[in-house]
């Protein structure tokens, strides 16, 4: 028998440490630039005249003065002699240019913004000094304040401006060089300064003798009986951490205190200016310590065909494939042997690999092999940065791109949201569920403005989406109670419904071509939710919406169904059905796959869906309809089923660290405040709910009822009158109220006050 020919594996390429050599370099050139800066300083701080300099030679030559030496005489002496005062800036530049060497985008500015924005503030505050001062109040030997540089620059615009003119050119340069050259922005200066006079006001009314007193009253008000912290504080903490920070504050606001909660606003005026995170938020991958062995690779390939051979199954490995977490193997079974036969061994070769877990492919698309995926000795970690960088990822048209982590081969793996259209996910406790689904989540946030994307968070457990609370992208707090995590639902499938209307009218057949429509159609486009039907004005007098996509975020759907099943299950099945043209999408995260939370109707809707490990074969044909997420190996293993298709893709999630999720929300927090819809949690109860304050048509037979059979028990009209227990309670409250029955005594019944005369 000839030896068998393999194709030599091709595992993909290993990152190199250039990107590490190149931070330290630029670090060690930002360290001399700030020496030198320094140094430069020094020097012209101690500039004195009778130093030898270009300009002048004496000999014998008297000591130098100058704290740099010989060098930092001459050195200062050419600067002042060709920028005068302006000298001082170069020391400034030095510093800012070293700062963007080291930090780059946290700076806000590279290298090339910070040298253009520095000769521009160069020629401007030189210029200036040039009009305004013909002697030097520094540098008193030297005849120009701006130097050779600003008095060049003066002559020039003055004879063709004049002094008025030239004072206008440079002053919008010095504006724009500050700009180019410092992470400000005019935006941020504006509103910066519009604060601060707003606080002065206040600081001044509140030490008027009037605003001194109503000050007093307020303390007397709020201040506790009992001795502790101060009473604004008590009366100012929220009962639930889902509280919104504006509604804290108990009275009416001022209009100054209104000011200080509006977000901040466009360059143009109108609200909504934003910046979106860079992606030096996020940590650097760390550097590989390890490289796989070809030889190794092979001898194992050997070693599993022996293997296999054991069992009865001949055949040879063809490819050998390695990953970040696992290595495929791709084997050819010989002609006659069933692919039955080898899924049934995966715990033979397990067991035989000395693997933890071996999960069989068979077949793999497209070829004619079966894929055996063995763990590596070591893991990869698979950081959310190089997702975010990949072409994958960047390349999406789409502004709900999510990042997911990377193939068996690893390749970067991202799908789009609007394609999916929602995703059902699953896992047990510690397999990292509740890690990928903050990659989601901050993949959304590190690619859309609050004005593209909007979210909905319902964290029952109040422990993972807590820390996106105040995030500008939320439409209300994030939703902790269960009862009111199915209002908000509820108002998510209203707004759908209100969506489609809007669509209906403009007879467009999705929310991409409708926000089109809007922006070729209206002149004054601003993105804006806009409450306003469309049909209750003309057109001339609205403003046309823009529609911006929302993502309702489920942490754990089994709190939901436990609390209120029917209710979250119908909005989840309505909103699954038609909510994909409407531009809403659903994220919705289990530790518990079983029938009772996935129930048929849910996991119909939902094509798409993802296991992380699960305890048992049950729970993985549940959420997967198929096996083999119980035999992933945790900590971010995944399976993956894209809609339209029942191949299930192996990924390795990607990991965000909890530090790298606080520095992004104190970002976004930082740019903008959060808009709150406060319709969201106060959205109906309607379908059979009827408000307490109005009339229930089956509020008087329900008395008549009490009066006939003297028995005042909720069960009782409950049952009587066929209706839900919530309204039944209602009605006897009601009638508490109104003095027809007494008040509950424990296990004593009510009392009956009603006559049976004034009804029979």
């Amino acid at each position: 028998m000839g030896r068998k020919k393999r194709s030599q594996p091709s595992p993909p390429r290993r990152p190199t440490v250039n990107r590490r050599r190149r931070t330290v370099l630029r670090e060690v050139l930002g360290v001399f630039l700030w020496a030198g800066a320094l140094y430069l300083l020094l020097s012209l701080l101690s500039f004195h005249p009778t130093d030898p300099s270009f300009n002048r030679y004496l000999d014998p030559a008297p000591p130098v003065q100058n704290l740099g030496g010989g060098a930092g005489a001459y050195l200062s002496d050419a600067l002042v002699v060709f920028g005068g005062a302006g000298a001082y800036l170069f020391p400034l530049f030095l510093v800012l240019f070293g700062i963007a060497l080291c930090w780059g985008d946290r700076f806000g500015r590279g290298p090339l913004a910070i040298l253009s924005g520095a000769l521009m503030l160069l020629l401007s505050v030189c210029g200036l000094l040039g009009l305004s001062l013909k002697s030097d109040p520094l540098f008193s030997s030297q005849p120009m304040s701006g130097g050779i540089l600003g008095d060049l620059i003066a002559r020039g615009l003055e004879g063709s401006l004049n002094t008025g003119g030239a004072y206008l050119v440079l002053g919008a340069f010095l504006l724009v060089s500050f700009l180019l050259a410092t992470p400000l922005s005019l935006g941020s200066a504006l509103s910066a300064i519009r604060r601060g006079w707003v606080h002065f006001l206040q600081y001044v009314k509140d030490r008027s003798p009037r605003g001194a007193a109503a000050s007093s009253k307020r303390r007397a008000k709020n201040r506790p009986s009992s001795a502790g912290e101060g009473g604004a504080d008590v009366a100012e903490r929220p009962d639930f951490p889902d509280g919104p920070i504006p509604k804290k504050r108990k009275a009416s606001p001022s209009a100054e205190e209104t000011e200080l909660s509006e977000p901040p606003k466009r360059p143009d005026g109108t609200p909504g200016w934003y910046r979106l995170p860079a992606l030096s938020l996020l940590d650097d991958p760390p550097p590989l310590t390890q490289s796989h062995d070809e030889k190794e690779l092979r001898s194992k390939g050997d070693l599993l065909e022996k293997k296999l051979m054991d069992f009865g199954i001949q055949g040879q490995v063809l490819q050998i494939l390695r990953g970040p977490v696992i290595t495929t193997y791709e084997f050819e079974p010989a002609s006659g042997i069933k692919v039955s036969r080898i899924m049934n061994l995966s715990d033979d070769l397990a067991l035989a690999m000395k693997a933890l877990s071996v999960r069989i492919l068979a077949p793999v698309p497209r070829k004619a092999v079966v894929g055996i995926e063995i763990p590596n000795d070591q893991r990869e970690p698979v950081c959310l940065k190089e997702i975010l960088t990949s072409p994958a990822f960047s390349q999406g048209q789409s502004k709900l791109t999510i990042a997911l982590g990377k193939d068996v081969s690893g390749k970067p793996v991202a799908t789009d949201l609007a394609q999916i259209p929602h995703l059902l996910i699953a896992g047990a406790t510690g397999s990292g569920k509740s890690v990928g689904l903050n990659c989601i989540i901050c993949s959304l946030l590190f690619s859309a403005t609050p004005e593209e994307v909007r979210l909905i968070m319902i964290d029952p457990k109040m422990l993972e989406l807590s820390v996106y609370d105040g995030i500008p992208h939320l439409i209300s707090p994030v939703v902790t109670d269960p009862k009111k995590a199915a209002v908000a639902l509820k108002w998510a499938v209203a707004e759908m419904e209100r969506r489609y209307r809007l669509m209906a009218e403009k007879g467009v057949r999705g929310i991409a071509h409708y926000n089109q429509w809007v922006k070729e159609s209206a002149a004054d486009w601003i993105p804006t939710e806009g409450k306003e039907e469309p049909d209750s004005l003309s057109q001339s007098e609205i403003r046309l919406p823009y529609l911006h996509y929302i993502v309702v975020v489920i942490d754990e759907l089994a709190d939901l169904m436990m609390v209120s099943s029917k209710e979250v299950e119908t909005s989840l099945a309505r909103l699954a059905q038609m909510a994909r043209a409407a531009g809403i999408h659903l994220l919705v995260a289990t530790q518990r796959p079983s029938v009772d939370v996935l129930t048929g109707v849910i996991k119909a809707n939902f094509p798409s869906r993802i296991s992380f490990q699960v305890s048992s074969r049950v729970d993985s044909r549940t959420i997967l309809d198929s096996i083999g997420a119980e035999r992933l190996l945790g900590k971010g293993d995944l399976l993956f089923l894209p809609p339209g298709t029942s191949q299930l893709v192996r990924v390795h999630g990607a990991y965000v660290s909890e530090k790298e999720i606080k520095r992004l929300v104190d970002f976004l927090k930082q740019q903008q405040a959060p808009t709150y819809d406060e319709s969201v949690l106060r959205a109906g109860t309607e379908e059979g709910d009827v408000e307490e304050g109005e009339y229930d048509e089956k509020y008087e037979e329900a008395v008549q009822l009490v009066a006939q059979t003297r028995q005042a028990s909720i069960s009782m009209i409950q049952r009587r009158l066929r209706i839900g227990y919530n309204r039944a309670a209602r009605i006897i409250e009601i009638m508490e109220k109104e003095g027809l029955v007494g008040p509950a005594d424990g296990a004593k019944p009510r009392e009956v006050y009603i006559k049976r005369e004034d009804f029979f």
